[in-house]
């Protein structure tokens, strides 16, 4: 791990990673690169979209951000926040890479996207023109832009679309993971059918013995079944103003290494981190109908 500032030689160097894991399975990647104002002047921004199947016509969308928090004169690597969720998107990917492959050859209705953000983080204090970067841009971008763009797009998705968000039927947000026993909650009623499906495939897990537990535990309980209603400024929020579905998976309370200099490898559980990927791997499996 290394710090990746947004604008930085760090940041280049982990967007080239990611951009060249995804490619090796087979997705198409794209950049949404621009300039924008910050605290510190102009600074460059790229946002990483990974996807699939381009051709089809739904999305299950699962996301994280790859910047690393400013910190002047420090190293600060940010493990949890997020190259964890990040890390944990490509094994998922390298997981399923055959049965994805066979996806993407039978199935044009549904297709599976990663989008890493750039720009999550502040580099002063936490505003509303201080933060979000990426995510403000790709979502104004996406809402802006047409779909289906031509007949053929009309032909092969008659549904009631209107521009490239509305391809999206979930957003699924990774961040601040990597620590143990991490305690989750459904943050938006609407969606909490779709959390419930996460909180289950824990529960068959256990059920099963294949998560590794913290002892005296037996099991692990990440996922509460319970909605909080105090929700977290970060990557969904410029997409669920614009109406995205949004599962929202960080930890409440943060991590006790939030934004130390302590949020290095150190600070990670690998047997919590190894059940998340589980946990997530069957969630995607059922969604997508894939073979495990």
């Amino acid at each position: 791990m290394i710090p990746r500032v947004s604008g930085t030689e760090g940041n280049r160097k982990v967007r080239e990673f990611i951009e060249n894991s995804m490619r090796d399975l087979g997705w198409t990647v794209e950049e949404d690169a621009f300039m924008a104002n910050t605290p510190y002047g102009s600074k460059p921004f790229v946002n990483i979209i990974a996807t699939l199947n381009p051709k089809a016509c739904r999305r299950l969308m699962i996301a994280c951000h790859y910047d690393s928090k400013l910190f002047p004169g420090k190293n600060f690597v940010a493990a949890t926040d997020s190259a964890v969720p990040c890390s944990m998107m490509i094994e998922i990917a390298r997981h399923f890479s055959s049965s994805l492959q066979k996806h993407k050859t039978e199935r044009n209705d549904l297709t599976l996207q990663f989008v890493f953000f750039d720009g999550e983080e502040a580099f002063k204090d936490w505003t509303d023109t201080d933060s979000l970067y990426g995510s403000r841009h790709l979502a104004a971008l996406w809402n802006k832009s047409r779909f289906p763009k031509n007949q053929a797009d009309r032909q092969r998705c008659p549904g009631d679309y209107a521009s490239e968000l509305d391809r999206i039927d979930v957003m699924v947000l990774l961040d601040l993971l990597g620590t143990a026993n991490p305690s989750i909650y459904s943050y938006f009623p609407e969606t909490n059918p779709l959390y419930a499906k996460i909180l289950r495939a824990e529960q068959r897990l256990n059920d099963l013995s294949l998560l590794e537990a913290e002892p005296p535990k037996t099991t692990t309980t990440y996922f509460k079944n319970r909605l909080s209603f105090g929700g977290v400024d970060d990557d969904h929020k410029p997409f669920a103003s614009r109406g995205v579905p949004i599962v929202h998976v960080i930890p409440m309370p943060f991590p006790s290494v939030w934004h130390k200099m302590s949020d290095n490898g150190d600070a990670l559980n690998h047997p919590t981190i190894l059940n998340l990927i589980k946990i997530f791997k069957v969630f995607i499996a059922e969604y997508l109908h894939l073979a495990i």
